[in-house]
């Protein structure tokens, strides 16, 4: 079977979509929000330098930047989105302060036509763009600048320890003294004033701010454009299109099958695990440890949202604030999905080749002590920064960079680049000798190679902005990282692996799988490397974004479930065969991927992706109704399968006692499930009804949070949280159970009778 014009697709793919995504990060120098020299008022009063800014933006990272709070809608979610709640209060203190001159009381005591007649007075001041290119400067009126010092001092008084606002800083999980110097909070209101401005300052010769009108705001017109509604209602479009095309090439894919068999007997029994092999079990063992740690860190970080300032009465704030919680636990999340990865691909290539390079386990071993110090190393480096106890360089290199997912230091960032390298030459060396023997397999094993490559390859834009990057730069490459290498490439290399192991089991025809991963790969980057754009509609970036993201992003959500949907065919048709029982799980696992992967990244995912939703939605909880359902719904579930399969190789002789796998199975999807519906998802769409009624200042606020009903669907998670962290107990058991033996009966599989292992039947 010829796969060329298959190749050939996938390339052009490649080609024009990085051509696009990078035409548009090259357009950013000339979009971006100029960071100006000084800010000055009309009458010559120097308020803020370009030191200020940035320094200030390195304020904000080191005590946890989007951990704590969100800018321009990406970030944490129980304290504000700081441009959104600066750009309100600035304008309620200058529109107050014409009424009363004008009027003689405040704005709120007005009747509509005054009203009207402030706010566009207030429009006219805060729109007109008073940046000039050639100096540097952004000239602002006296009034102006009395209203950023207004906002400063109510944020000086909040962010260190003015007892008249312990409340709130508990409604928004914020220690006392979260910035501890008097010259660093300075420098940190130069850099939230830096970033309000350009959510409500026109573009040059335009009538749309930096961030795209967002966030909404009717007191200054942000209000949504045409491009955010028109393409929304496109993306709509291509979405049925895309779904309608798939079930079409599934319609035509059915009546060219032809009638498989399976084996009568495991083709992995006769399997015999090699020493590099044997040496990833440790791997994961440190899978389950992480994520159990990222589970308890979970249900910390959610508590905060009830009791800020710490834990059922213990003032773990002090130690462990909610913005180091949550960095460690969206970090871990990565990194133990990443190694459950990472190891299945060292066990992968010895069993797919038969070959074991010289000194591989000591390799494996070697990176394994590389992981275990990244991961250490990152986690402490991140504590002293958010204690404000390093240098503002010294927590760019070493402690917390502020970004979410991509928090860890930038020495910590080099170290795990070179890590994965290393990674990818451990599996080349195992590989490699595979192309050898094979003929139609090559296809698979090449596309297999591709996808390890894209992994270290794609974590380098982590590495791609500076200390001092504007926030629209760094944003940009972030997305790189967090979409592209998380939810592209880690995807794409699982989809092989998966087809990898079907193949050997007889589950899955060669021919089919290698079309299928094929065909799953180019409709995935088709739609997923443009599709990246939809996290920077409203981040600095030029308003055709808005267009490609819109359009592209409503096609990511097909790959996986195809061959998802596969693996789901191929056990239906196999149950007649007992052998297949012993991989039950492992394939239910891959089963539940597909049904997050329709529900979590399909539905969720679309639910927050079009231009008009996330325009209300962005930095609102039905983020992480999103975020749960699609990372670990569909990238942890994977990983788990994965490890299972693993393990599976590496226990091949001995019968699995399942009791608790299918106890872990079922408690972790209902426990998600009932996380999602009953509290996360309700605190969304209660925040979106608020953010569209009153604008995102108000979804975001104390005011809001803090009700009642709010904390009720908050305490209702702990039902959810409670069933999933019993699944997760039961896993680790199950797992920690493998090596001591209680998860083994003592019945031995049949060996040797088993047929023998051939690579040519990859």
């Amino acid at each position: 079977m010829s796969y060329r014009k298959l190749w050939i697709s996938l390339a052009i793919v490649f080609i024009a979509s990085f051509a696009v995504l990078g035409y548009y990060g090259g357009r950013l120098i000339y979009s971006e929000p100029p960071i100006p020299n000084k800010v000055v008022t009309t009458d010559g009063t120097v308020l803020y330098t370009k030191e200020d800014i940035e320094t200030g933006q390195n304020v904000w990272q080191s005590i946890g930047g989007q951990e704590l709070g969100s800018v321009w809608g990406h970030g944490a979610y129980v304290a504000p989105d700081w441009t959104a709640d600066w750009l309100h209060n600035e304008s309620l203190w200058m529109l107050n302060s014409w009424a009363v001159k004008d009027f003689g009381k405040k704005y709120s005591s007005l009747n509509a036509e005054s009203k009207a007649a402030l706010k566009e007075r207030l429009k006219n001041e805060v729109r007109k763009n008073t940046y000039d290119k050639k100096t540097g400067i952004i000239t602002i009126s006296p009034l102006r600048a009395q209203a950023a010092a207004n906002v400063s001092k109510y944020y000086a008084s909040l962010f260190t320890d003015d007892p008249k606002f312990d409340k709130l800083r508990n409604d928004y999980a914020m220690p006392k003294n979260v910035i501890k110097d008097q010259s660093r909070l300075s420098s940190f209101m130069s850099f939230l004033w830096w970033a309000t401005w350009a959510t409500e300052t026109n573009r040059p010769g335009d009538d749309i701010t930096y961030t795209n009108n967002w966030p909404n705001e009717e007191l200054v017109g942000n209000t949504a454009n045409g491009d955010i509604v028109v393409w929304s209602v496109v993306s709509f479009v291509i979405l049925l299109a895309g779904v309608g095309g798939l079930a079409w090439y599934y319609a035509t894919q059915k009546h060219n099958e032809a009638n498989e068999t399976f084996p009568e007997r495991d083709p992995l029994l006769g399997l015999s695990p090699t020493p590099s092999m044997k040496a990833t079990q440790k791997y994961f063992w440190v899978v389950a440890a992480l994520w159990l740690v990222q589970v308890l860190l979970g249900a910390i970080t959610g508590h905060y949202s009830v009791e800020g300032s710490g834990f059922y009465g213990i003032p773990l704030d002090k130690w462990l604030p909610y913005s180091l919680t949550r960095s460690w636990h969206t970090q871990l999340g990565v990194l133990w999905i990443a190694t459950a990865w990472l190891a299945t691909g060292l066990y992968m290539g010895p069993a797919v080749s038969g070959y074991e390079p010289k000194f591989q386990r000591f390799f494996v071993n070697f990176l394994f002590v590389c992981l275990i110090i990244i991961v250490a190393g990152s986690m402490i480096g991140q504590w002293f920064a958010v204690q404000q106890k390093l240098g503002h360089t010294a927590n760019f290199w070493f402690g917390h960079q502020g970004y979410e997912y991509t928090d860890t230091g930038r020495f910590w960032q080099i170290f795990l680049t070179i890590g994965l390298f290393l990674w990818l030459f451990l599996m080349l060396r195992s590989i490699m000798p595979a192309f050898k023997n094979l003929k139609e397999s090559k296809h698979l094993l090449a596309l297999f190679l591709l996808a390890s490559a894209a992994i270290p390859v794609f974590y380098i834009p982590a590495l791609l902005w500076g200390q001092h990057s504007n926030l629209a730069i760094a944003e940009y490459w972030r997305w790189w990282v967090v979409h592209l290498w998380v939810e592209g490439f880690f995807e794409v290399f699982a989809t092989v692996v998966m087809a990898f192991l079907f193949t050997r089991m007889g589950l899955l025809g060669l021919r089919t799988a290698t079309s299928s991963v094929l065909f799953s790969t180019i409709i995935f980057l088709f739609g997923g490397i443009i599709g990246t754009f939809h996290h920077l509609y409203f981040s600095g970036t030029a308003p055709g974004v808005i267009a490609y993201g819109a359009a592209f992003s409503a096609l990511e959500v097909v790959p996986l479930v195809f061959i998802g949907f596969e693996a789901y065919e191929n056990l239906t048709r196999s149950r007649a065969k007992p052998w297949v029982k012993a991989y039950k799980w492992p394939i239910f696992f891959f089963v539940a991927v597909a049904f997050w992967n329709l529900v979590g990244a399909g539905l969720f995912g679309f639910f927050i992706n079009p231009p008009i939703s996330l325009y209300y939605m962005q930095g609102l909880n039905t983020t992480p109704v999103h975020g749960h359902a699609a990372l670990f719904g569909v990238y942890g579930m994977l990983g788990i399968g994965l490890m299972l399969f693993c393990l599976r190789g590496l226990t091949v002789k001995r019968e699995w006692k399942t009791g608790a796998l299918s106890f872990a199975f079922w408690t972790i999807n209902i426990g998600l499930a009932l996380m999602i519906l009953i509290s996360l998802l309700p605190i969304g769409l209660m925040q979106t009804w608020a953010s569209v009624q009153h604008g995102m200042w108000y979804a975001r606020s104390a005011e809001f949070m803090s009700q009642s009903i709010v904390h009720l669907f908050v305490w209702l998670r702990i039902i959810g949280d409670t069933i999933f962290a019993l699944g997760a107990l039961a896993l680790t058991w199950f797992i920690l159970g493998l090596k001591t033996g209680w998860s083994l009966t003592n019945n031995r599989l049949d060996y040797d009778n088993a047929p023998k292992s051939n690579n040519k039947d990859i």
